[in-house]
């Protein structure tokens, strides 16, 4: 049940990021956006879901390797994304300016998502 609760914010929090990027290519400000921007997106916006879920699942199965859970987590997805940068960069080469502000608005905005909800959930194992 919890894990549907932070999936259902998750749905949210990525329609609301992708919404810029949406009304920037609408009205034409497409330069502000690097090229195949929705790759980048998708990317990144995967690996927030899959630290989410292992996070809480880990949690579920045992509350006192959540810590250790979220370390591993968050190292596989800076790893994970330092791989998929240096891809990108070789294979796309997109103007280095564009792609380093895209890529860290993206990540530092789905690093918050992150400590927001699973910080949440360890406050609320704190109540119990």
């Amino acid at each position: 049940m919890k894990l549907l609760r932070y999936l259902s914010f998750y749905v949210l929090f990525t329609l609301i990021i992708a919404l810029p990027a949406l009304l920037l290519r609408y009205y034409g400000y497409d330069h502000l956006l690097v090229s195949r921007f929705w790759l980048v997106f998708l990317f990144q916006s995967g690996l927030t879901l899959i630290v989410i879920i292992s996070v809480i699942a880990g949690q579920d199965i045992n509350g006192e390797r959540g810590s250790q859970m979220f370390l591993a987590a968050t190292t596989f997805k800076i790893l994970a994304c330092l791989i998929f940068t240096l891809v990108f960069l070789l294979k796309v080469k997109p103007d280095k300016y564009i792609f380093v502000s895209n890529f860290f608005v993206i990540y530092l905005l789905n690093t918050a998502f992150e400590i927001y909800c699973l910080l949440r959930n360890l406050r609320n194992q704190n109540l119990r």
